[in-house]
C-alpha cells in the first residue's frame, strides 16, 4: 500500500519504472486478498463451505491476478532493458501513453485468458465426494473432482501456458541477458557488483514464481499429486507477494528517500 501510495503521489516517482512497480503491487495485493482472508477464515471457524459460484469467482480471481503479474513481470524486465541498454531512447520509447497501454493490455489479457476456465469449473458437473483437497478454489483440485471431460480445458491451459507463461517468461530472461551482458561491460567493479545484486534478485523471485506456476498447470490431470500441488502453491501464494515489494521497491535508492524525508517530516512534526 505504500508503494502504492507513493507511486501515485510523489512527484520523484512518476517515472515509468515506478509505474510498473505500483501495478506489479496492486496485482500482489489482490493476488493474496483473493485467497489468503478465506483461507484464514476457514482455519479460525469450523464451518469451511464454500458455493461454487464464490469457488469459481475465487479461481478466476486467483488466476487472472496470475496472469497478469506474468506479464507485468516481463513489462518490468524489458523496461529494465531499456533503461540500461539503451539509455538515451528510455524517456522517448518508455512515455506515458506506450506504459499506460503495455500496464492496460497486461490487465486485459490477464483477465481474459483465464475466463474460460472459470465458465468451465461453473458449467462442469462434479460427482463423489465434494471435498476439496486444497485450501482454496484450485484448478488443478477442481478438475479432480469434476466428472465431465476436462481435455478441453486442459488443452486451453496449455495453448494459454505456452503463449502467456512461457512466452513472457522467456522475453523475461532474454531481457535480463542483454542486460547482464551490459553489466559486464561496466568498469566499476563496485557498480558491476551493485548491478548483479539487483539483477540476481530479481531473477531469483521471476524463476520462483514462473517455475512453480508453470510446473503446476502444464501438465496432464493424470500426474497431478495435489498433496505436492498444495506445498508448490504455497510458495508462490504467500512467499512471491512477501518478497516483491522488498525485492523490487524497497531496496530502490529513490523510493528509499522519499520514505525517509516522509519518515523524518512525520518525527519532526510529532516533536
Amino acid at each position: 500500500m505504500l508503494i502504492v501510495t507513493f507511486g501515485c503521489s510523489c512527484r520523484q516517482l512518476q517515472k515509468p519504472m515506478f509505474f510498473f512497480l505500483t501495478n506489479l503491487s496492486v496485482a500482489d495485493i489482490f493476488f493474496s486478498s483473493v485467497t489468503m482472508p478465506w483461507i484464514i477464515t476457514s482455519i479460525l471457524q469450523k464451518n469451511r463451505t464454500i458455493s461454487l459460484i464464490a469457488c469459481s469467482l475465487q479461481m478466476y480471481g486467483f488466476l487472472a491476478f496470475t496472469s497478469s503479474e506474468f506479464l507485468l513481470l516481463s513489462a518490468m524486465a524489458y523496461d529494465r532493458y531499456v533503461a540500461i541498454c539503451v539509455p538515451l531512447h528510455y524517456y522517448l520509447t518508455m512515455n506515458k501513453r506506450f506504459c499506460a497501454g503495455f500496464a492496460a493490455g497486461c490487465w486485459l489479457l490477464g483477465f481474459a485468458d483465464t475466463f474460460p476456465h472459470a465458465w468451465f469449473t461453473f458449467r462442469a458437473c462434479y460427482c463423489g465426494s465434494n471435498r476439496l483437497n486444497h485450501f482454496f478454489c484450485d484448478l488443478t483440485a477442481l478438475l479432480k473432482m469434476s466428472c465431465s471431460a476436462t481435455h478441453n480445458i486442459e488443452t486451453i491451459t496449455y495453448v494459454e501456458g505456452v503463449f502467456l507463461g512461457f512466452g513472457p517468461f522467456v522475453l523475461t530472461l532474454t531481457s535480463y541477458v542483454f542486460i547482464i551482458n551490459t553489466i559486464l561491460k561496466i568498469k566499476s567493479s563496485e557498480g558491476r557488483s551493485k548491478a548483479f545484486s539487483t539483477c540476481s534478485s530479481h531473477l531469483m523471485i521471476v524463476i520462483i514464481f514462473y517455475g512453480t506456476t508453470l510446473s503446476m498447470y502444464m501438465r496432464p490431470t493424470s500426474t497431478f499429486s495435489l498433496e505436492v500441488n498444495k506445498m508448490i502453491t504455497l510458495i508462490y501464494v504467500m512467499i512471491v507477494p512477501l518478497t516483491n515489494p522488498v525485492i523490487y521497491s524497497l531496496r530502490n535508492r529513490e523510493l528509499n528517500e522519499v520514505l525517509k524525508w516522509y519518515f523524518n517530516r512525520f518525527i519532526s512534526r510529532d516533536i
